[in-house]
């Protein structure tokens, strides 16, 4: 009985924890989709804007070169003296004019690499420091820009906070770095999270620099309080449900309970009404008996007696009628005969549903009953009337327990087959029946309780036997009574 209450209850905390988990995972899951959404989004929007700044280094290089500085002796400014004003990532602006060369070979190499492909190259590039330069080869005057990365960025345009936000933004070329913004995700760390990472290169064939963004999640950036929030939502909504269904098998039992306590009591009210029968024939057949011998009496005596034979013939006349009351009651009260009633009935379930019914009579006993028997037996039986045998030999099992301590109460079922027929044995470890009372323990009216009746075993028998089977009750070896129910066999028994 605790085992399947233990079962029961095992359940409920396994299926209530797998939902919430289930929930809390899906809380998760949904907010790393919504922040990779949001990372994807920022990666793409940064890309944009840095494609736009470099493609300008392009445009400004390609202006340059169709300008083309004054000729020499002239007092018009060159054009590119004013683009560092204008473009705060522009350091300096250097040209080679014709006849000239340039102070750093590695100008000259870019320039040249320009010259055989048409558009910029790059020229020094020290990412560290921030900086680069960017060389377009053109006729007459070659230009070169000295760029700063750190003015790069136009900030009032960036998606996020550099300051706060968690997003690391690099940009990479050959193996070196420049941090645009220093996030909280550090170049080849690990560690227990997700991490995300967007690369593509920048939208300029002249600066071929990767803008590399990463975004690492720890596991304190879940959402701990929704997530905790489900997991209290459905702990609640569980405990009401287990709540109800409990109050819906309390009342199911109470139900079956009253079904069976006016059962109990209209059958008992017949076997009351049967033993008064027996008692009150007997009294009233002597009445009878010495009324009509008096009046056979009376009949010898000529003088004046017909008054007394009148009389006597009225006396007669009531005994029988007395008699006849008595056995209408009889047959008013008495249990119909159960032959009609019978059918296949589950031996094994009757016990089960005896064993739910009086689950809470076990526990204030602090009693486990143990079920026996691996055979699913069916007997031929009326439902009604079995379920009221089984229930009466477990609850007199219960009170004869309550005699002995709560350490050693034991109440053993066992369910099988005996010669032929079903058989149910209810084996406790109370007592067990005195010598003397063994005899007469299915008399009606014989109780060894204060207070009792002494009809339930003497009901017992009676249904038993009106279902073609028999109660027999036996003290065990080593203490304890012992009560086996037999009945026919209605069916497959397996």
């Amino acid at each position: 009985m605790r085992q399947q209450l233990w079962l029961g209850v095992r359940w409920w905390v396994v299926g209530g924890t797998v939902l919430a988990l289930a929930g809390a995972v899906l809380l998760a899951r949904q907010s790393l989709d919504e922040q990779r959404a949001l990372f994807e989004t920022d990666a793409r929007i940064v890309h944009r804007l840095l494609s736009q700044q470099v493609v300008q280094h392009d445009a400004i290089l390609a202006t340059l070169a169709l300008l083309q500085p004054a000729p020499q002796g002239t007092a018009s400014a060159s054009p590119e003296q004013r683009l560092p004003a204008l473009y705060p990532q522009i350091l300096a602006v250097q040209r080679r004019d014709p006849g000239q060369a340039w102070a750093d070979p590695q100008l000259a190499r870019a320039e040249a690499a320009s010259h055989a492909r048409r558009h910029a190259m790059l020229g020094n590039a020290d990412l560290a420091q921030g900086r680069y330069q960017l060389v377009l080869s053109a006729s007459p005057t070659s230009y070169a820009l000295d760029l700063d990365l750190r003015a790069l960025v136009p900030w009032s345009e960036w998606p996020m906070q550099p300051q706060n936000s968690p997003v690391r933004v690099v940009l990479e070329h050959v193996g070196a770095r420049h941090v645009i913004q220093p996030g909280n995700s550090e170049p080849g760390t690990g560690g227990a999270g997700w991490r995300w990472e967007a690369r593509k290169a920048l939208a300029s064939e002249s600066q071929p620099f990767d803008v590399i963004n990463t975004l690492s999640v720890g596991a304190g950036e879940l959402p701990w309080l929704r997530m905790l929030a489900w997991v209290l939502a459905v702990a609640a909504l569980l405990t009401a449900l287990h709540h109800l269904q409990r109050q819906r098998v309390a009342r199911q039992r109470a139900e079956e309970l009253l079904r069976l306590g006016q059962v109990a009591r209209l059958n008992t009210l017949g076997e009351l009404a049967a033993g008064m029968a027996h008692e009150l024939n007997q009294p009233l057949t002597a009445v009878l008996a010495n009324t009509q011998a008096a009046q056979r009496l009376l009949d010898d005596e000529p003088p004046e007696l017909g008054t007394a034979r009148g009389a006597m013939a009225q006396a007669a006349a009531q005994a029988r009628r007395a008699a006849e009351v008595v056995g209408r009651l009889r047959r008013a009260v008495e249990r119909p005969d159960a032959g009609g009633a019978l059918r296949p009935v589950s031996l094994n379930e009757t016990v089960r549903r005896a064993l739910h019914l009086l689950e809470p009579e076990c526990q204030r006993r602090d009693i486990s009953p143990a079920l026996q028997g691996t055979e699913t037996v069916t007997v031929l039986a009326d439902a009604v009337a079995l379920d009221q045998i089984v229930h009466n030999l477990i609850f007199n099992a219960l009170q004869a327990l309550e005699q002995v301590p709560a350490a050693q109460r034991s109440l053993i079922l066992t369910i099988g087959t005996r010669d032929g027929r079903g058989a149910l044995t209810v084996a406790d470890s109370g007592p067990g029946i005195a010598p003397e009372v063994l005899p007469r323990l299915f008399e009606p009216f014989f109780s060894t309780r204060q207070g009792g009746l002494g009809l339930g075993l003497s009901l017992c028998e009676t249904l038993a036997n009106g279902m073609g089977g028999t109660l027999a009750a036996a003290n065990r070896t080593h203490g304890g009574a012992v009560f086996t129910l037999q009945l026919p066999l209605g069916g497959n028994t397996t």
